[in-house]
């Protein structure tokens, strides 16, 4: 299965950055490094990067409008094939139009047990206070600076003496461990077949009187007692694919699906002209798309009685 195809924005040395790299030259690693970028031409980590074969790209952000650097930053993400962002060190408050198009696609590591100690000097923070522990967090990318949901954390012992200094150097430790292990996690999850059968039973089994039963030995979703609207593949007649399919209109639409995007739509064997596959171990389904084609595809072979259901919903 191929690789996720990770992007690291950074700021400065790039230590974090260099854990991700370094971990995902194990074979076994679910995801490869495809681009650093700075808003700093000469952060440290750029030439480490480019050293170990990874292309770079650097622009600072001075005297350019928030929303417009962000801008050029996308650009170059996507350029890149990008399909996940990871943030090591980069120092800079996000547009939230840049956070919205990698929505669920963007991580950050923070030197604090998150929700404790958002934003800077989290260490100087935790020693005044007097916790026992400081550590570090990852965590998804929102709106809200360092708010977003929590993925894994590692608390990190204060002892006596310590310092903001001494505690960082431990704390970085930790983020070292702690980064690379949660984007791998992260990142195979939606490549993982019990994470999109239960993405798709979830959006299905949420339209009117569906039910979910096996059928040539695939999960599939129909009206209760009733037609089928939906099958969940995997490794279908061993085509290696783990993907949705659905009802379409016919021959006409199913060519025009694949013609538009042939890595994304096929014809699944044995099935017909009247539904096409739509693959989801691509690692960047979009869910909400999932979700209209699911009901499309249960309005097409839906009795009439139910399908008022559909509009009724919706208006609430």
């Amino acid at each position: 299965m191929a690789k996720a195809r990770v992007a690291v924005l950074i700021s400065g040395a790039g230590t974090n950055m260099a854990a991700l790299l370094y971990a995902a030259k194990a074979e076994t690693c679910p995801y490869e490094l495809v681009l650093v970028a700075s808003n700093d031409p000469a952060a440290p980590g750029l030439a480490i990067a480019e050293a170990e074969g990874i292309a770079t790209w650097a622009q600072s952000h001075k005297g350019l409008d928030r929303a417009v650097f962000d801008t050029l930053v996308d650009e170059q993400l996507r350029a890149a094939g990008a399909e996940y962002v990871a943030l090591a060190g980069y120092m800079r408050i996000l547009s939230d139009d840049f956070v919205a198009r990698w929505e669920g696609r963007m991580l950050n590591i923070h030197p604090s047990l998150l929700p404790r100690y958002k934003g800077l000097n989290t260490h100087a923070q935790a020693i005044e206070n007097g916790d026992s522990h400081g550590g570090c967090s990852v965590h998804i990318v929102t709106p809200a600076l360092d708010d977003g949901p929590v993925l894994a954390l590692t608390p990190v012992a204060i002892v006596p003496g310590d310092t903001p200094e001494t505690l960082a150097a431990r704390v970085r430790f930790a983020e070292h461990q702690l980064y690379p292990a949660t984007l791998a996690a992260y990142v195979a999850r939606e490549r993982s077949p019990d994470y999109l059968r239960a993405r798709v039973r979830e959006l299905a089994l949420a339209l009117p009187e569906t039910d979910e039963v096996v059928s040539h030995g695939m999960p599939c979703f129909g009206i209760v007692k009733g037609k089928k609207f939906a099958y969940f593949t995997e490794d279908h007649h061993g085509d290696g694919k783990i993907a949705l399919l659905v009802k379409i209109s016919g021959a006409d639409e199913q060519a025009q699906l694949i013609e538009l995007d042939e890595d994304r739509y096929y014809r699944p064997a044995y099935f017909g002209d009247t539904w096409i596959g739509i693959r989801l171990d691509l690692g960047d389904t979009d869910w909400d798309a999932v979700g209209e084609w699911l009901r499309k595809s249960w309005l097409a072979i839906a009795p009439k009685k139910l399908t008022g259901l559909i509009g009724i919903a919706e208006e609430f």
